[in-house]
């Protein structure tokens, strides 16, 4: 009977052992035939805009808005190594609006935009930034459309009818349609012609006048 026993429990033992050493080696070997699991996307590029009258940050992403994004981007990155040390003083800056750039979801720059600073919009760009890359602080003069750029993107900003919509160096008029009519040029032009040719044929006939006068008394003198 104890024979019988030692038996079975030895048989027991050997088929656990067995399935062990099965499942062990069949393990990893399952593990790698499944492959990796999914791997997260990337968070997408964007921009973070803070500043006056915003009371949250205005976040654009390029994959829901790529027009919006790579238009802020235009405005700071064209900017030089080296910038201006010092910049306008603090009561002509106006409204400040932080301009955050993010790649994967990361902070890598930033900047601060001026839109609205007398002499032209301008930029400072700290030497302190996110990815801790060696950058020399600076100011810049902006493009003269950041302000309706800042706009178009959804930063509070008044429509500016003087600015440019190119950048620097050229660029197309913003005006509101009233003082573009050629029409109504063409006639100022033509009533400004019209003043100048009466004025110019009154001067004419006062100087004719005196001339025929001033003879007629030499005349007289002379007989």
């Amino acid at each position: 009977m104890i024979r019988r026993v030692t038996r079975l429990l030895a048989a027991v033992a050997g088929a656990v052992l067995a399935t062990t050493c099965a499942l062990l080696l069949t393990g990893p070997a399952a593990a790698r035939a499944a492959g990796p699991g999914p791997k997260l996307a990337p968070a997408p590029a964007g921009v973070d805009i803070t500043g006056d009258r915003l009371d949250q940050p205005l976040q654009l992403r390029a994959d829901t808005h790529p027009a919006e994004v790579n238009a802020v981007m235009d405005q700071v990155s064209w900017l030089a190594k080296t910038g201006q040390q010092r910049g306008p003083e603090a009561q002509d800056l106006g409204p400040k609006y932080t301009v955050v750039v993010l790649t994967g979801g990361v902070a890598i720059k930033t900047y601060d935009l001026y839109p609205l600073a007398k002499g032209g919009p301008r930029i400072y760009r700290p030497a302190k930034q996110p990815d801790l890359s060696k950058t020399r602080a600076g100011w810049f003069f902006g493009r003269l459309n950041m302000s309706e750029t800042l706009r178009s993107v959804g930063v509070p900003l008044e429509r500016q009818f003087d600015t440019l919509s190119g950048g620097i160096g050229g660029g197309e008029r913003v005006l509101p349609e009233e003082t573009l009519n050629p029409a109504q040029d063409i006639d100022a032009a033509m009533s400004e012609l019209q003043r100048l040719l009466l004025l110019n044929v009154g001067v004419v006939v006062v100087i004719t006048a005196g001339l025929a006068g001033i003879a007629l008394l030499v005349r007289r003198r002379t007989r």
